[in-house]
């Protein structure tokens, strides 16, 4: 419990199980296993009782960068909550492979590295450089569902 030990260290908490909004069919899996690999549906931030956390909007416009930081953050504890379900322990996490970050971009936001840094810095100071490190693509989109700042999908390996 190696993770959860420098999660509490941190003041960081797991949220619950997404909730998604009412009348919302999510028919996939949070986290798909397949071998020694867990493929990681789309996160966003979320409170710490699942349902799905602002601020909501454009980056760059109703949501300011640093904000968007925190949103980046809150979805890699939302995407770390799924992976304890699923694999009942993060300490199985050998290394992060891929990571791809979507970002709600006001026309002209172009800073999206910088916001899906908040994903990235909270997974390097949980695994460290060897473990941690990924392979990572952050791109503008003009919409994600249910306005999020903020949509990250990942690729882990595991034992």
């Amino acid at each position: 419990m190696r993770i959860e030990a420098r999660l509490a260290e941190l003041g960081l908490t797991l949220p619950e199980p997404m909730r998604p909004p009412k009348d919302v069919d999510l028919p996939f899996p949070q986290v798909r296993v397949h071998g020694g690999r867990a493929f990681v549906s789309g996160h966003g931030p979320l409170t710490p009782e699942g349902t799905l956390a602002g601020p909501f909007g454009k980056v760059g416009d109703q949501v300011s960068q640093e904000q968007a930081y925190e949103a980046a953050k809150s979805t890699g504890l939302a995407i770390l909550s799924s992976l304890r379900r699923e694999l009942g322990d993060l300490d199985r996490i050998t290394a992060w492979l891929r990571v791809f970050g979507m970002v709600n971009a006001a026309p002209g936001f172009t800073a999206t590295p910088a916001v899906v840094n908040g994903f990235s810095h909270l997974i390097l100071r949980l695994w460290g450089p060897e473990a941690g490190s990924h392979a990572r693509s952050a791109i503008g989109v003009a919409e994600l569902p249910f306005a999020l700042p903020v949509e990250i999908e990942a690729e882990v390996a595991f034992a």
